[in-house]
């Protein structure tokens, strides 16, 4: 009676135990932040370096679906973000909503992350708009970002002519919704330069150097001209 009042107790505690777990992966709950995401996301180095050096897993996950690295790219933490790449964080782990620390490093013009990124970069992925690295970082006129991915001469080069969801390539979006300074113009320059067709039109059929007409954009007029635009 005794031996079995004990397991009768025991199954009860083991029960008590796992029920929270049970209900979390039945809820299909996120993990909890962990101490390496946290350290990241503040730009805590040291912290960083401590924990993982202590094994904390690279890869685990917010609830919003970031990695430390992700979380790294995100507070502009560059030098957190080089450590982890270094250490082999996952480049192309995306989160809820398609950011990965690759793709998002090129949308915030984090040109270091970029190009430490790049030899285990993931071209195939996309952002949530469809797009590559490259179409966000010639949209907000990075320069640098834009010349160290057209440059990179990996097996795994950013495709300049992909078309994101709103029917837009990186020419088009830097003519679109840039403003035609030097910043905008360079990255023109740039993307023909490396075979941007200056050609593609948008969905209206709205080629980029009609785009660039309507913007007042000269200088980016004459780039696309000589470079055969019609």
């Amino acid at each position: 009676m005794r031996r079995r009042a004990w397991l009768g107790h025991a199954t009860v505690v083991v029960a008590a135990a796992l029920a929270p777990l049970v209900a979390a992966g039945a809820a299909g709950a996120q993990p909890a932040v962990t101490p390496l995401i946290e350290a990241a996301a503040r730009g805590d180095l040291a912290a960083v370096r401590r924990l993982a050096g202590a094994g904390a897993p690279l890869e685990g996950r917010d609830a919003s679906g970031r990695t430390a690295l992700l979380a790294a790219v995100q507070g502009g933490h560059e030098g957190v973000a080089l450590a982890l790449v270094a250490l082999g964080a996952d480049v192309n782990a995306q989160d809820n909503i398609d950011d990965s620390p690759f793709l998002l490093a090129g949308a915030r013009g984090q040109t270091a992350v970029v190009r430490a990124a790049l030899p285990r970069a993931d071209m195939r992925l996309l952002n949530r708009y469809g797009g590559t690295a490259l179409i966000p970082a010639c949209h907000y006129g990075h320069v640098e970002t834009v010349r160290v991915l057209l440059e990179w001469n990996g097996t795994n080069r950013v495709p300049v002519n992909h078309v994101n969801r709103l029917g837009w390539t990186a020419l088009l979006e830097a003519v679109i919704l840039g403003d035609g300074g030097p910043a905008h113009t360079e990255i023109v320059r740039l993307l023909l330069a490396h075979g941007a067709d200056p050609n593609l039109a948008d969905r209206e059929g709205v080629t980029p150097l009609v785009h660039a007409r309507r913007r007042g954009q000269p200088a980016v007029v004459a780039l696309l001209q000589r470079a055969g635009a019609r």
